[in-house]
């Protein structure tokens, strides 16, 4: 009946559409009735609305998670999770060979930016993944996901990254960086990660534990370095293929090989005897220790150093000051009263090194002056102010920040000075401006015979609101010496009329300076609490041992500063068998606040405090103590010539090294480059560590003055020798 009533209606005038409504509903009943029966693993792919759940890609400063012995429950769960791995991995390898840079305002810890980093690319993946992973095997990524961030926020206490951004785009140089510097330690981590992914799902179980720093079977054979630069070689600064007279001697900015040296430097050509030693090397050196054709053809027309018998000589009335260097610093002092040399005035930057006497006079004032070698100094007077015991270090200074954080010396100084400052923008100048503390003192002293130069000159630094405090002309000297003087505050800025150079954005960190090209802005002056360089120091010695409210951890700080007071009271200086009288340039290569190189104090020691790029950025404290330091990367060589130091400190520095270099031994052979024949290495870190070092200094033929363990930690004391290969 019911059939018949609607075979009725079809005929009736809305048939048609009745017709159609029956089918829409039958064909509604019919995937209602299939969707019940069918099995759900045919059914209707379900669209993912995230990835969270998916492991991320290992990269440089990710830790690969561990497994906590469950085994992997499925083969066809790994095979899937190999695939999503591997195409992140793809993705993240073509980031990382582009120089991605990580953001240059904000002080995280590497772990967190390459999370980050791994949540944009999967992002952008999620389309060709969202088909391929079953809910079994979103439960062991799940898991393991977990167990990864656990693992990474136990680490993240122990390294965080100091703001190093890589150069983007320097002048067409960026393409070669890429291959010859920085992206060598983040390819490096990526290899190493996806080594150890595949070992993992070989053994079906734990992860592969990475290995030791030191391959403890390796064996080692020397040879002498063929370079160019002979005895003198510095691996990033010095061209050593195709050269060329156009190009020069040295690169323009600082360029490191694809691989570093794994050679020794030889010894100069008319041998090597032992340094003089300090106080006495303030008035002379051996002159074969540094002696080479340019620097006789210098010394004949230059009479603050001349050559007597054996030794190079500093004659304390003769300078490049006319009148000697103490009657330019007292003048100096005269025309400034608030320049106190040895009290309000304590860490100066002397731009050019031309005459070690200024930094010696400094000395004896209780200044402590490091002194920039240029790269273009083929004199190598930065050698000789090395050799006397000066602090020194080399480096170019065209296109990018040099190696230190803002506003940290009080004093900077160019003495007869030829930088054209006002060239390229003023770049020179406000990277000047950059590292100088607010308040502080730019002195330079030159002979312009260009009106054009000079008048360049003062309109760049009242662009800059630079102060003139000072102008005059020495009667005796016959040097025209002006200081400047920087802002304290930014209210100057406000009211410039021209605002060029422009203010630098908030998010540009003025600290950020490991291959950070020069900027053509103009950071503002600290104003906040929290930021270092708010106010100017107490007077020396007493901001030795001030701890300024900006800095974090205080407690740890102080703690620091007890704790190494009392290893080298109680053990360095009487139980390592070191003649301290000897030793007068140290290096700290892993500072952290200072406390080493302030316990050597009383030893008339300088100590160069490096704070490593991917280490917490403590170098500004530093320079608020009194003391010196740098930034640098020892995946590379470091910016000084052969024969540089006394004593190298190496606390617990390889084991910090966290796998980030491809060639850990090439810094055992840095330290022998950088070492002294007869100098010491004294390096405390763990057993499992200091075993293979210990058979690497054996193969160099160093001496081992003594070895002592404790508790899987110890300490070795070597001395290197004369003996090259």
């Amino acid at each position: 009946m019911a059939l018949a009533r609607f075979g009725r209606q079809v005929k009736r005038q809305h048939g048609v559409c009745v017709k159609m409504t029956a089918v829409a509903i039958l064909g509604l009943c019919f995937i209602f009735v299939w969707s019940m029966f069918s099995s759900p693993s045919n059914s209707v792919t379900v669209q993912r609305e995230s990835f969270d759940d998916i492991a991320e890609p290992v990269a440089s400063s990710t830790m690969v998670s561990k497994s906590k012995g469950k085994d992997i429950e499925k083969h066809d769960a790994n095979d899937n999770k190999k695939k999503v791995e591997s195409s992140l991995k793809e993705k993240d390898e073509k980031k990382v060979n582009g120089s991605l840079p990580l953001p240059d305002h904000e002080h995280k810890s590497g772990k967190k930016n390459e999370k980050h980093v791994s949540k944009r690319k999967k992002d952008k993946v999620k389309s060709k993944l969202s088909n391929k992973v079953s809910k079994e095997n979103q439960e062991n990524q799940e898991q393991e996901e977990s167990q990864g961030e656990e693992a990474e926020k136990e680490n993240e206490d122990e390294e965080e990254v100091v703001v190093d951004d890589k150069e983007e785009g320097l002048d067409g140089e960026s393409e070669e960086k890429g291959e010859m510097e920085g992206d060598a330690d983040v390819d490096e981590s990526v290899d190493q990660g996806t080594q150890e992914m595949a070992e993992n799902e070989n053994e079906g179980k734990k992860r592969k534990i990475k290995g030791p720093v030191f391959d403890p079977k390796a064996h080692y054979s020397w040879k002498q370095c063929s370079t160019r630069s002979k005895h003198n070689y510095i691996p990033c600064i010095d061209v050593e293929s195709g050269f060329t007279r156009l190009h020069g001697y040295r690169h323009r900015e600082r360029t490191c090989p694809k691989a570093p040296p794994m050679c020794l430097v030889p010894l100069p050509h008319d041998g090597y005897d032992s340094p003089v030693h300090w106080p006495e090397s303030k008035l002379k050196v051996l002159y074969k220790n540094v002696g080479h054709p340019k620097l006789a053809a210098y010394m004949k027309n230059h009479n603050w150093l001349i050559k007597s018998g054996e030794y190079l000589m500093f004659p304390q009335n003769q300078s490049e000051f006319k009148g000697g260097v103490v009657h330019y610093l007292e003048s100096i002092e005269e025309m400034v009263p608030d320049i106190e040399w040895g009290k309000n005035i304590r860490v100066v930057l002397d731009v050019g090194c031309s005459d070690s006497s200024f930094v010696a006079s400094l000395l004896d004032k209780d200044v402590l002056t490091l002194s920039l070698g240029l790269k273009d100094d083929l004199v190598d007077l930065a050698q000789v102010s090395l050799e006397r015991g000066f602090a020194t270090f080399v480096s170019p200074f065209a296109r990018r920040r040099l190696p230190f954080p803002s506003g940290v010396f009080d004093a900077i100084h160019c003495g007869r000075c030829t930088i054209p400052w006002h060239a390229h923008e003023g770049k020179l100048l406000l990277e000047i401006n950059r590292i100088l503390r607010p308040g502080g003192y730019f002195i330079l002293s030159t002979k312009h015979d260009s009106i054009e130069e000079e008048n360049a000159m003062n309109t760049l630094t009242s662009s800059i609101c630079w102060n003139i405090l000072a102008h005059k002309t020495d009667d005796v000297s016959e040097v025209g010496v002006k200081i400047y003087q920087k802002p304290e505050s930014n209210d100057i800025y406000v009211l410039r009329r021209r605002r060029n150079p422009p203010l630098c954005k908030e998010n540009e960190n003025p600290d950020a300076s490991w291959y950070v090209p020069m900027k053509t802005c103009l950071h503002t002056v600290p104003s906040a609490i929290e930021q270092h360089g708010t106010e100017w120091p107490e007077e020396w010695p007493k901001r030795l041992e001030t701890y300024p409210d900006w800095l974090n951890n205080k407690e740890k700080a102080i703690d620091d500063t007890k704790h190494w007071k009392d290893i080298v009271d109680k053990s360095y200086l009487t139980g390592l068998g070191i003649n301290w009288s000897t030793i007068r340039n140290v290096m700290d290569m892993k500072a952290i606040y200072g406390g080493f190189a302030a316990a050597l104090l009383q030893q008339k020691i300088w100590v160069m405090n490096v704070v490593p790029v991917h280490a917490p950025d403590t170098l500004p404290f530093i320079f608020e103590r009194g003391l010196v330091g740098i930034y640098h990367d020892w995946c590379e060589p470091f910016g000084t010539y052969p024969r540089s130091y006394d004593l190298l400190h190496a606390d617990h520095f390889f084991s910090r090294l966290k796998n980030r270099c491809k060639h850990p031994v090439s810094i055992v052979v840095e330290m022998d480059r950088i070492l002294r024949p007869g100098g010491w290495v004294v390096v405390r870190d763990k057993v499992e560590i200091l075993d293979p070092l210990e058979a690497i200094l054996r193969s160099l033929r160093w001496e081992i003055r003594m070895t002592y363990s404790q508790n899987k930690e110890g300490i070795i004391c070597a001395q290197k020798t004369i003996w090259r290969p």
